[in-house]
């Protein structure tokens, strides 16, 4: 029988994620929860998700707004085995779902230490077997993680310095900025850093972030010393064999994010997704046989979905070989190479 999803959060992420589910033949979803009756309540309605009001308050909102739910929170949890949490940061659910006695997965806004299990299907699979709660690390997180545990695994890894450009919002928030400005983060280092450690425990990694006036990727600049001597073709040999990754060329006319975005399109991804992390392929230098640097793009809106997927059937022991995970998550998905 497929395992019974719920998804607490219907947004950026969650929406994704319950259209990824639903490709899945080992899983399905049972309902989403919003907190208002807005338009993605209503789609998700539409799509046919049976959709739950988060709370009592939200029940009445929307009871007013004439928008039919099947109960709240509570009753959806009686219909799941398994919850995902896009809600905001802290919103602080996690004594309901063990009240509920079902099993957890949150996004990258919350702390490592709410889980204490950051998962990522390449490297940590089978430590979160069999796991009650796990949290799946932020976009940027995810996408460091994606390209220098192959690094790391290859050829060792003395340090890193990721310097990350992101991007000041999502395409769909007309709220939030900066609007005219470069605003860099002055904590140093930045949380990404301390985070990649949450899954590669021993990488020496430091990390810097700025936020520009743009909403559709991050861009990382990535400088790492090998510990052992490698060219530019043996890191894309190296990267060509790993999961999730994608070369693009600035040669071929993909000098931007602007670009990568059409390439999702032109691959007619479900909303535009890359899933991958775009690599620039002719972006890849090494100096002095251990000096490598680099450049990546990161859709902040969709690298984690395919994560959150493998971290169902980890945490529900559909399938215990990662790898086998992995491929089954991408085949359904439309990830190749």
């Amino acid at each position: 029988m497929p395992v019974k999803v719920a998804i607490n959060g219907y947004g950026t992420i969650g929406k994704r994620v319950a259209d990824a589910v639903i490709k899945q033949d080992d899983m399905k979803i049972v309902g989403v929860a919003k907190t208002k009756p807005n338009y993605e309540a209503k789609m998700a309605l539409a799509k046919g998700y049976a959709l739950y009001a988060s709370n009592k308050d939200s029940l009445a909102k929307f009871d007013k707004a004439g928008v039919k739910v099947r109960g709240t929170l509570d009753d959806l949890l009686k219909e799941c085995e398994i919850v995902i949490d896009c809600t905001p940061e802290e919103s602080g659910y996690k004594p309901v779902y063990e009240k509920a006695n079902i099993k957890g997965i949150w996004q990258g806004g919350e702390e490592h230490s709410l889980t204490n299990l950051s998962f990522n299907a390449a490297v940590n699979y089978s430590e979160c077997y069999g796991a009650s709660y796990v949290r799946v690390p932020s976009c940027n997180t995810t996408g460091l993680i994606r390209t220098l545990h192959p690094l790391e695994s290859s050829f060792g890894i003395e340090s890193v310095l990721a310097v990350m450009v992101r991007r000041a919002t999502d395409p769909y928030d007309s709220k939030k900025g900066p609007i005219n400005a470069i605003e860099p983060e002055l904590e140093m280092p930045s949380h990404h850093g301390p985070d990649v450690q949450s899954v590669l425990k021993t990488l020496n990694i430091h990390t810097i972030a700025v936020k520009v006036p743009t909403t559709i990727m991050h861009l990382h600049a990535i400088s790492v010393k090998l510990k052992r001597t490698a060219t530019p073709k043996d890191v894309l040999d190296v990267w060509s064999r790993s999961p999730r990754i994608k070369f693009v060329r600035g040669e071929d006319g993909v000098k931007s994010t602007a670009q990568i975005m059409e390439v999702a399109r032109d691959m007619s991804r479900n909303r535009s997704d890359l899933y991958e992390i775009a690599v620039w392929e002719d972006g890849v230098h090494v100096v002095n046989d251990k000096q490598l640097y680099y450049f990546q793009a990161v859709h902040q809106e969709s690298d984690v979905v395919p994560e959150n997927i493998d971290a169902i059937r980890a945490m529900m022991k559909l399938e215990k070989d990662g790898k086998k995970s992995i491929e089954k998550t991408d085949r359904s998905l439309g990830i190749t190479g």
